[in-house]
């Protein structure tokens, strides 16, 4: 049993390529998994050029990896605020998703005998982030930094100098005032793909001809989704500031 598992546990590293500390995390979607894997951490502190790996198992579902800037834990009254930008409820171990603005990668491992791996840029955006694999599957990416040059309707928080670290989606932005029917967030009236065309979410474009390869909104489709078949078990590498 236990040659079994190992077998079948895939391998995810996280890497640190920016010039500043980061504040990693991992959430598990406890609808899709019996809890979270065993021994992955929910959040750790990353100074530049640091990685940290660990085993997630085949099959895990609704995995969830981001990176949290400028924290200080030394408040818990102030839950998510404790981080610039994708701080989350628990402080350094997340017990939930980041708040936006923050860029996601997000991993469904043999769902349906597939890989299926992603950049979403759905809740905006805070750092760059490449994934690579170790099976030659393609890729998944937004290599680029989308804070600067931000639309000023969607510009998230700012550092005591003025520079952006966030660059909210127009859902996250909440640009239509009206988050439960929205066509920026596909929600209410808009809820199918039908109803949620790529035309109608304010600037997709601005995400979308930067970082092709990402999910810009709820309905949207990579230019080049990272899938991979299962039965390659392919580890994973997650790089921000690529």
């Amino acid at each position: 049993m236990t040659l079994v598992a190992a077998v079948s546990a895939r391998t995810v590293t996280v890497v640190n390529a920016c010039p500043f500390t980061i504040w990693p995390a991992v959430y598990t979607d406890p609808s899709r998994n019996p809890g979270p894997p065993a021994g992955v951490p929910a959040g750790w502190e990353a100074p530049a050029g640091s990685s940290k790996s660990f085993s997630v198992p085949d099959g895990w579902k609704s995995g969830t990896i981001w990176a949290r800037r400028e924290c200080a834990f030394n408040n818990a009254s102030l839950g998510e605020q404790q981080c610039a930008t994708g701080g989350c409820p628990g402080g350094l171990e997340c017990t939930g998703i980041g708040a936006p603005p923050v860029t996601l990668t997000e991993f469904n491992l043999d769902d349906n005998t597939v890989d299926w791996v992603d950049v979403s840029l759905v809740n905006g955006f805070n750092l760059p982030v490449h994934i690579t694999n170790n099976q030659g599957c393609p890729e998944s990416s937004c290599p680029i930094d989308l804070n600067s040059g931000c639309p000023a309707p969607l510009i998230g928080p700012v550092d005591s100098a003025g520079t952006v670290l966030g660059c909210n989606s127009a859902c996250s932005a909440n640009l239509d005032g009206t988050p439960q029917d929205s066509a920026n967030c596909c929600t209410g009236s808009h809820s199918t793909p039908a109803e949620c065309p790529a035309h109608g979410v304010q600037y997709y474009d601005y995400f979308k001809s930067r970082c092709p390869q990402a999910h810009a909104f709820a309905y949207d489709a990579p230019s080049s989704p990272l899938i991979c078949s299962a039965s390659r078990l392919a580890d994973y590498t997650i790089t921000f500031c690529p």
